[in-house]
Order: C-alpha cells, then sequence, then structure tokens
C-alpha cells in the first residue's frame, strides 16, 4: 500500500508538472521543442488520412445502405441496421441475414398479383417485376456482402486499430516533450540560480529552503545543477527513443495507402459487377414486358416538351439504343405475310406531324432507323399501332425511326 501510494504521488508530481509546462507554453512563458519539418508532414499526412478514412467508410455505409440513424449507443448505424445487429457486432456473433428492400418490394407485388387475379393482364406483370425485383434484391445482397468484407473491414481494422496504436504513441510523445521541456527548464533555472550564488556570496540571502543551513548555496546549486543535467540527458533520451517509434508508425502510413488502394479496386470491380446484373436483370425484363407492350397499350403519339435524359449505360448511345425493348418496329406492323413494309412508302399523316429538336447523336442501328446529329430540328410523327416509345423522323428526303428519349418535341 504504501508503494503505491509512493507512485500515486509521484504520478501526480509528473502530472503537474506537464501541466504547468503545457500552460507556459500556451501563454508564450515556456520555450517548446519543435519537430523537424519531416515529423510535423508525417503528422499531418496521418492525421488527413484518419479524417478522409472516417468520411469515405460513414459514406460507402450510407452507399450500401442508405439514411443512417442513431442506434442508442452513441453511434450511427446504416440505415436498416438495428440495434440488434449492434449487439450482435459487440458479442462477436454472425448477423442473421435480412431480406433487402428489393426482396420485400418482390413479395408485395406476388401477393399483390395473388390477389388482384394472377391471370390478369396486370397480375403478369406484377409477377414478371416481382421476380425480377426478387433477383436485384439478391444481387444488391452479394454486392454489400463482398463490398463489406473487401472494403469497408479494412477501413475500419485500419481506425480502430493502427489508428488506435498511432495515437497511443502520440500522446507518449506528447508527454516525453512536455518533460523534456520541464527539464530543460529547470536547467535553465538552476544555472542562473548558480550564476546568482556565485557572484552574490552571502549565504542568508542565497541558500534555498529546505537545505542544510551549513551548506554553501554555491555548491547546492552546483549539485542541483549537476541533477538537472542528469534529468535532461535522461527525459532527451526517452524522448528520441519515443519520436524514432512514433516516426516509424507514421511512417507505415504508406503501407496503409497501398493496402486501401487494393481494396479501392476490389470495391469498383464488385460495384461493376452489382450494376451488370442488375442491368442484365432489368434487360430480361424489358423484353418480358415489351414483348406484350403493343397488345396491352396501342401506340399514340404521346411526347414531353421537357428534355429528356439519354439512355444510362456504359456502352454508347448506338449500342443503347439498339439493346432498348421497342415494340413492334414500323417493319413488323405488315400482316403476315405481307413484305415487310418500306420507309419510302410510308406517308406522313395529313394531320399530327411535329418538329423535333434532338438533344444527342444517334446513330442508328439498321437501315429502318434515321441517324441523328445534336441540336437538329426534323419532323416527327406516329403511325398507328407503333411503340410509344419510338416516332418516325423525318430530314429532308431522309426517313426513318428516332427514339423519343433523343427527342425534345416542340409545340
Amino acid at each position: 500500500m504504501d508503494f503505491n501510494m509512493k507512485k500515486l504521488a509521484s504520478d501526480a508530481g509528473i502530472f503537474f508538472t506537464r501541466a504547468v509546462q503545457f500552460t507556459e507554453e500556451k501563454f508564450g512563458q515556456a520555450e517548446k521543442t519543435e519537430l523537424d519539418a519531416q515529423f510535423e508532414n508525417l503528422l499531418a499526412r496521418a492525421d488527413s488520412t484518419k479524417n478522409w478514412t472516417e468520411k469515405i467508410l460513414r459514406q460507402t455505409e450510407v452507399l450500401l445502405q442508405p439514411n443512417p440513424k442513431p442506434c442508442g449507443f452513441g453511434c450511427r448505424l446504416p440505415a436498416g441496421a438495428r440495434v440488434e445487429e449492434f449487439l450482435y457486432e459487440k458479442l462477436d456473433r454472425k448477423v442473421p441475414s435480412r431480406v433487402t428492400n428489393g426482396e420485400l418490394l418482390a413479395q408485395y407485388m406476388a401477393e399483390a398479383a395473388s390477389e388482384l387475379g394472377p391471370t390478369t393482364p396486370y397480375g403478369k406483370t406484377l409477377i414478371k417485376v416481382a421476380e425480377a425485383e426478387k433477383r436485384l434484391g439478391a444481387a444488391e445482397r452479394d454486392f454489400i456482402h463482398t463490398a463489406s468484407i473487401g472494403f469497408l473491414t479494412p477501413l475500419r481494422t485500419f481506425l480502430e486499430g493502427d489508428w488506435k496504436t498511432i495515437s497511443k504513441e502520440r500522446r507518449l510523445l506528447h508527454n516525453r516533450r512536455l518533460d523534456l521541456d520541464a527539464c530543460k527548464a529547470r536547467l535553465k533555472k538552476a544555472k542562473a540560480a548558480e550564476a546568482k550564488a556565485t557572484t552574490v556570496p552571502d549565504f542568508q540571502e542565497t541558500r534555498p529552503r529546505n537545505y542544510i543551513l551549513s551548506a554553501s548555496a554555491s555548491a547546492l546549486w552546483n549539485d542541483e545543477v549537476d541533477k538537472a543535467e542528469q534529468e535532461l540527458r535522461v527525459a532527451q533520451t526517452e524522448f528520441d527513443r519515443q519520436a524514432e517509434v512514433t516516426r516509424l508508425l507514421l511512417e507505415g502510413i504508406s503501407s496503409t495507402h497501398v493496402n486501401h488502394l487494393r481494396c479501392l479496386h476490389e470495391f469498383v470491380e464488385s460495384q461493376t459487377t452489382y450494376y451488370a446484373q442488375c442491368y442484365r436483370h432489368m434487360l430480361d425484363l424489358q423484353k418480358q414486358l415489351g414483348s406484350s407492350q403493343g397488345a396491352i397499350f396501342p401506340g399514340t403519339f404521346v411526347g414531353t416538351t421537357e428534355p429528356a435524359s439519354p439512355p444510362l449505360s456504359s456502352t454508347s448511345p448506338t449500342t443503347a439504343a439498339a439493346t432498348m425493348p421497342g415494340g413492334p418496329s414500323v417493319a413488323s406492323l405488315a400482316p403476315p405475310g405481307e413484305a415487310a413494309l418500306r420507309l419510302e412508302e410510308v406517308a406522313p399523316p395529313a394531320s399530327g406531324t411535329r418538329k423535333a429538336r434532338v438533344l444527342y447523336d444517334y446513330e442508328a442501328a439498321d437501315s429502318s432507323e434515321l441517324a441523328l446529329l445534336a441540336d437538329e430540328l426534323i419532323t416527327v410523327y406516329s403511325l398507328p399501332g407503333m411503340d410509344p416509345d419510338w416516332l418516325i423522323g423525318e430530314r429532308g428526303n431522309k426517313k426513318g425511326k428516332v427514339p423519343v428519349t433523343y427527342l425534345e418535341l416542340l409545340s
């Protein structure tokens, strides 16, 4: 118990000394040992890495599961992450898988089709869309799982492991620096007192308190200087050793960047795979719906004066347009057994033609389509039975099908 009390008193004295040194530095009353420029750059680089890693981690969680909500334990869990997930994580147990939003939507659509009539056109379409949404939900779950393991986990590992170690060593370095500067200040004061005692030999004026009255002031201060120099050498050694340890950890940030770079490439690959799967599933769904669209919705002249966005695709507009599930083409409108309708034989209706401005360049996929250039004006009209996503476009003596999404219809 006596030893513990002594240690407690010693720690309290060290803490008080550091607090005094820190306060005097803040008020400009004490000198401060400055780190070299390279060390300061390493510190700034580490701080930036930590701050941006936290932001990227939080935003990636929002991307994977949007709308973060407080969990009630001082943290923020991504949307859909319930309190039980937080508890599972703290208990080091596997979190049970939940249905994704897409799978839940598929379930509701399937139930709606069953109740409203699975043989009706609406019910059949609900079933088809539900199957597609279920596949999308499964792809989303795989993407979230892959991204969490390959990208989020390394970021969390850095913040909860490496960065905590760096922070701990930086705090030790800060304390060693305060001890070093306190020793420097103590030595400086001891030397000043020794010099004063040498020039003013009056014992009664110069003797420090609590010293034996029979000793001379000069000898006492000489011993104090020797003691302060010894403490300074020890403090300098401890500071240098801690600075080297901290420097090595800070230089390891470069390895962290290399690791995060590899994880970032894996994240991009998983995201690419996910969106490719979504595109494929939706393309299949569009083809299924487009096969019966013409029979359900007779073609009408439908358009908007608002500019439309081009089809989102990683391919060129030509490829995107070629893969767009259009309704029956002009050629397919011919009765069975009759030759395909030739565009040059199609005459514009007496009324119903309009002018349209082309929004984006479009390259014709075949001879039945009309190539377009952005900002040019063409005449468009619809034919009975045409897919509402397509119109007949004329420019001079050229004629062909054009996608509505590439046009701004003018009044």
